[in-house]
C-alpha cells in the first residue's frame, strides 16, 4: 500500500472472482496444506498427497492463474498503525461498474457485491483518518454512488484465513 493520498490506481489482483469450479482431493490438500503454513515446502506436500512435486507445482500454478488460491502474508493493519473501515455502499444502477473502478484502487482490499441494505462492500486500508476521508470522499463522489456508511475499525479481534477448500457439510461451519 502506497501512503501517498492521491488516487491510487492499481490493476484488480483478483477479481471478479468466478464461481466455484469442481476440486479433486489434491487441490483441497494443497490449499489445506498452504492455508496452515503457506511457506511449506511442495515437496513435503507432494509425499503427504502422494504425488510428484511436479504435480503440486502446476495445481498451485492453475489455482493461482484461476484466482482460486492466493499465497501472502497477512498482517493486523490496525497493529501497523493503518486505518481500517468496511464501507456499505447503494448506488443508483448495476453495482458491477462501482465495484470495478473501486476494485483498481490500492486502498481497497475486499470488494463484494451483496444483498441486504448495500449494494456493495468495501474494506479499505488507509494510511490516516485524513487517507480514509479522502476514499470516503472519492467513493462518494463516483456517478451512480448515492450513499455510503462507513464503519471504522477500533480493534481486530479475529482474522482468519484456514477455512478449508470444500464447501461446508450440513450444519457445519467453515473451518470445521
Amino acid at each position: 500500500m502506497r501512503g501517498t493520498r492521491g488516487p491510487n490506481i492499481r490493476k484488480a489482483q483478483r477479481g471478479p472472482v468466478t464461481r466455484a469450479r469442481k476440486l479433486d482431493a489434491i487441490d483441497v490438500g494443497l490449499i489445506e496444506a498452504l492455508q496452515r503454513n503457506g511457506r511449506e515446502a511442495f515437496r513435503g506436500i507432494a509425499r503427504r498427497l502422494g504425488v510428484s512435486e511436479a504435480t503440486i507445482r502446476a495445481r498451485y500454478s492453475r489455482l493461482c492463474e484461476d484466482n482460486i488460491l492466493q499465497v501472502t502474508g497477512v498482517t493486523n493493519q490496525l497493529g501497523l498503525g493503518f486505518e481500517g473501515a468496511m464501507i456499505g455502499v447503494r448506488t443508483a444502477g448495476p453495482p458491477e461498474p462501482v465495484a470495478d473502478e473501486v476494485a483498481r484502487w490500492t486502498e481497497a482490499d475486499y470488494v463484494v457485491l451483496t444483498t441486504g441494505q448495500f449494494d456493495l462492500l468495501v474494506e479499505v486500508v488507509c494510511s490516516d483518518r485524513r487517507h480514509l476521508l479522502d476514499v470516503a470522499n472519492r467513493l462518494r463522489g463516483l456517478e451512480s454512488v448515492t450513499s455510503t456508511e462507513m464503519f471504522l475499525y477500533l480493534e481486530m479481534w479475529k482474522q482468519l484465513y484456514d477455512w478449508g477448500a470444500q464447501a461446508p457439510e450440513n450444519g457445519k461451519g467453515a473451518g470445521g
